[in-house]
């Protein structure tokens, strides 16, 4: 058959063409053949010397895989945190906070919650709200009064809710919890948008405020919260706010502030400069070895913690329920098993508190002692995110974590330990 692609002439060749072609066709075909020959025998010798050398390189791999896997099978190997519960005194059962800066009010509520259990007094569920409404007209007039050079916003501390308690009274939950109805989650963002807006511009105006700014700001407060009652019954009796906290034997005298850091004198009262602090509240400063020895006996002897610190450390994990301090922060196991961690000294937390790396972020309730599985201390903090992680809403917090990153705590005064170099004042 005939190649459809190839032109031939009558004379089977096309014309023009040189016969000497065919010849050096033949010739130059004959050398291609020896070449590609001569090629493919070096390449056959080149292959093997390569298996060879392939072979060769495999040997002190699989040696040093056989070394790593002996080194592995005698070392002992960390097992995953399992945790075992030394104390965890009576608690209620865990709120949500919501999309609002009230974990200060949440904290400090839990915490007196469990005071009134372990007085015996039983299980209460004290309104966040009422407190968090006063604190919101505190802090106006704070802010009006000073001329706008105070802070202003959804934050606070433990001793504002004991101040407010004292001050305004207690209610619970079931009389008024600061929802529209149908709303179950609290959310306070364009409230405090509001506000912010109608005191910055009060005082931008200059002069001397009416006397109607005050009844204004309630207003936009009572829109978004309700208003707060003044008089209810609760389990057949009739109370004020301020009856009410009377019939659970609140004493704000009760509480104490205790906080550590360098700039300020040890066993003197300081006002902490965070922004929080808007009341200008006072604490017992003291040592972070005495913070540390005052939480642990407090827990031994059944009472609880407010505890106020920073979590905005990557090593704060609420879905995980751990809070550590590891030495090598880049650890991939972190999370997964117990390691070595970093206890921060006196002079390290002045350090991270002076360049702003320790900030006062978040309060949540401290309520008992854990041990991992090789033996380092945990302290079960309850938080107020709602049932979420692995522990359902609590965190296991390394000791090495609440010496680098408590910025204070409160607690009953006698949770003190009755040999502390200095015993600390009542709350003011």
């Amino acid at each position: 058959m005939k190649s459809a692609c190839r032109n031939r002439t009558p004379y089977g060749y096309n014309r023009g063409r040189n016969w000497n072609t065919g010849n050096s066709r033949r010739k130059t075909n004959m050398i291609l053949r020896k070449a590609f020959f001569t090629f493919a025998l070096m390449g056959l010798v080149s292959a093997a010397s390569f298996a060879q050398d392939e072979k060769a390189a495999e040997k002190p791999a699989e040696a040093a895989a056989e070394t790593q896997e002996k080194q592995a099978a005698e070392e002992p190997v960390t097992p995953a945190y399992d945790f075992t519960v030394a104390f965890n005194h009576d608690r209620t059962d865990v709120k949500n906070q919501g999309s609002t800066g009230t974990c200060w009010c949440f904290a400090t509520a839990s915490f007196l919650e469990s005071e009134l259990l372990r007085e015996g007094k039983g299980e209460y569920n004290i309104s966040e709200m009422f407190i968090v409404k006063n604190i919101y007209m505190d802090k106006a007039f704070n802010f009006v009064h000073r001329n706008g050079k105070a802070n202003f916003s959804e934050g606070a501390l433990s001793h504002d809710f004991i101040r407010a308690a004292s001050r305004h009274g207690l209610v619970p939950e079931e009389v008024y919890d600061g929802l529209d109805e149908g709303v179950t989650q609290h959310s306070h963002g364009e409230m405090v948008t509001l506000l912010e807006g109608m005191l910055t511009n009060l005082v931008k105006k200059g002069g001397s405020p009416s006397k109607k700014w005050d009844d204004a700001f309630r207003s936009v407060v009572d829109a978004y919260l309700g208003k707060a009652p003044t008089e209810f019954n609760f389990k057949d009796k009739s109370y004020t706010p301020k009856s009410f906290a009377e019939s659970l034997e609140f004493d704000a005298k009760d509480y104490v502030n205790l906080t550590s850091f360098n700039h300020h004198p040890f066993g003197e009262e300081c006002v902490l400069e965070i922004p929080d602090n808007f009341s200008s509240g006072s604490y017992l400063n003291v040592p972070i070895d005495q913070v540390v020895a005052t939480i642990d006996h407090a827990i031994e002897n059944g009472f609880t913690v407010a505890w106020d610190g920073d979590v905005s450390e990557r090593t704060f994990n609420r879905s995980r329920g751990l809070a550590i301090m590891p030495a090598n922060p880049s650890r991939r196991d972190a999370f997964r098993k117990p390691g070595e961690e970093v206890m921060y000294t006196q002079e390290m937390r002045q350090e991270t508190f002076e360049s702003h790396s320790l900030t006062d972020d978040h309060l949540m309730h401290l309520t008992g002692i854990a041990h991992d599985n090789v033996g380092n201390k945990y302290y079960i903090i309850k938080n107020s995110w709602g049932t979420v992680g692995e522990h359902d809403g609590y965190l296991y917090m390394s000791e090495a974590y609440v010496r680098a990153k408590t910025i204070a705590i409160t607690l009953h005064k006698d949770g003190v330990p009755k040999k502390a170099a200095t015993k600390p004042q009542a709350s003011k």
